[in-house]
């Protein structure tokens, strides 16, 4: 299974984080997509984590970020500096997706 996790504010990065690490410990691949407030976790350092877990895929909405400044200095190569056409991959190639 595949699940997606669109994160659009930055006030659940313990779920985030729970949910993520829970569904590759079931062997399920995982989606984070950050848009609009969500991009500021890629500030934070547990969220950029994410992204070096086997079966985790991380991307985000630039434009989004650029808006509210976020610091994209320092991000893993594997998070995907990208738009909401990675939203839309998201949610066709996802079997359940979660909005936080």
């Amino acid at each position: 299974m595949k699940l997606g996790i669109l994160v659009n504010t930055d006030s659940h990065l313990a779920h985030v984080v729970g949910l993520a690490n829970a569904a590759v410990r079931q062997g399920h691949g995982v989606f984070i997509f950050a848009m609009d407030e969500g991009t500021k976790l890629l500030e934070q350092e547990d969220f950029r984590k994410l992204s070096g877990l086997d079966g985790v895929e991380v991307s985000f909405c630039d434009h989004g970020a650029c808006l509210l400044g976020v610091n994209k200095e320092g991000l893993p190569e594997k998070i995907i500096c990208g738009s909401q056409y990675n939203n839309a991959v998201m949610c066709q190639d996802s079997d359940r997706v979660i909005v936080l």
